[in-house]
């Protein structure tokens, strides 16, 4: 009788790649990692989740140099204490997830092009949510100009990404056609929002769900085909005040 070669069952792959567009001048987008971090908390039992940053200007128009922040957003939201309201709500959005917004140290409102390619530069390296961390926590706890690039090999260095390399790297300009080819296919995609969740290259979601909405949206039951248009993220104008707000 012959013998029957039995192998052990193969456990499935509980990792679920996916990626997130994103701005790091976008306060929303910051509070969205947080949650998109419980989210990952909840789903531990389920699924493993491997991130990729994209990404998105919501201000592509910027001076290289940015600009006083009092006025531009005096000029974009009609007054300062407009302003100041919508960093309000923000900023108690954001005690909620253990963020402390520090509006008053944040000066300038700059370009964030080569922040985008710091992070591109570190995905290269594996490092793109450390870099992706230390840049949001420059901006918005520190009140640091992340469109400088001495600040961007400092926020390169504290996330244990070398510094000199760095710094070379984005004077030799590298990394300029990957975000601008990245970004052109997030707009033609439909994104005009940040941050938005896409899954094997389509867009699912968009906004700082909370992290129990975003459990269930990645839930393997809810994936299983994934949606071909960009869905609404939540009561009129979500979307819209997710794009406005810096």
């Amino acid at each position: 009788m012959d013998a029957v070669l039995t192998r052990p069952a193969q456990k499935a792959d509980r990792t679920l790649a996916i990626e997130v567009v994103s701005d790091v001048i976008c306060p929303w987008c910051y509070v969205g990692k947080r949650r998109l971090e419980q989210a990952a908390t909840l789903m531990k039992h389920d699924r493993h989740l491997s991130i990729r940053w994209r990404p998105f200007q919501l201000n592509p128009t910027m001076p290289k140099g940015g600009l006083d922040r009092r006025t531009y957003r005096t000029a974009k939201f009609g007054s300062w204490e407009r302003s100041q309201a919508l960093d309000a709500q923000v900023a108690a959005v954001g005690r909620e997830v253990g963020i402390t917004f520090r509006h008053d140290l944040m000066t300038r409102t700059p370009n964030t092009f080569d922040a985008h390619r710091l992070i591109w530069l570190a995905g290269q390296d594996g490092k793109q949510g450390e870099v992706v961390e230390a840049l949001f926590r420059a901006y918005f706890t520190e009140g640091r100009d992340i469109g400088d690039p001495t600040v961007l090999a400092d926020v390169a260095q504290e996330a244990s990404f070398a510094r000199k390399p760095v710094s070379a790297a984005l004077e030799r300009n590298e990394g300029a056609a990957e975000v601008v080819e990245e970004e052109a296919q997030a707009r033609h995609l439909g994104i005009a929002s940040v941050p938005t969740i896409l899954i094997r290259g389509v867009p699912l979601f968009s906004g700082a769900l909370k992290a129990e909405i975003v459990a269930a949206r990645l839930h393997p039951s809810m994936l299983a085909d994934p949606p071909r248009r960009l869905p609404e993220a939540g009561p009129a104008g979500l979307i819209a005040l997710r794009r406005t707000e810096q």
